[in-house]
């Protein structure tokens, strides 16, 4: 229970599938740090700020989790928190082959630094931010998949937009 692990991701938006993993890897580790990549190839739809700002108020509740951003190779920015471990969320049987071959070649890079995998429990198992983002583009109602001030951002981004 001594170990800092590192959830890294684009959270754009932060669903309650991630929440769900944090939760419980808050349990497995002694610090887990959100690690919200700016993932500019990506073009996210919520600016880098804003998606650090959201996982800060969704996941405030465990005070063993940190959240901050980064723009680095997530192994330099691993190492440079102390983190040993790297967890990846697995939805379904389709993320398992990326997932494989990005563990694989971060073992490559960082042999020091191991990755695990959680899965969501059922009830989250099918919700990606893809999907939230496209509902929400879509003006349908999402907010049983994100917390409620993801759900007003969303809303107002898409209404300005």
């Amino acid at each position: 229970m001594s170990t800092i692990a590192v959830y890294p991701g684009t959270f754009d938006p932060i669903t309650n599938g991630h929440t769900d993993l944090v939760e419980r890897a808050s349990k497995l580790f002694k610090k887990v740090i959100v690690a919200v990549a700016a993932s500019p190839k990506k073009r996210p739809v919520l600016n880098h700020e804003m998606r650090i700002s959201l996982a800060k108020k969704v996941l405030g509740h465990l005070p063993n989790v940190e959240v901050v951003g980064f723009d680095n190779l997530l192994t330099e920015f691993t190492r440079s928190v102390n983190g040993k471990v790297v967890i990846r969320g697995l939805r379904a049987v389709s993320d398992f082959e990326y997932e494989f071959q990005l563990a694989n070649m971060n073992r490559a890079i960082a042999p020091d630094i191991e990755s695990i995998f959680l899965t969501p429990s059922e009830k989250h198992s099918y919700i990606s931010s893809t999907l939230v983002r496209e509902i929400a583009s879509l003006n349908g109602d999402f907010g049983q998949f994100v917390n409620p001030e993801v759900k007003r951002i969303l809303q107002e981004h898409y209404q300005t937009a």
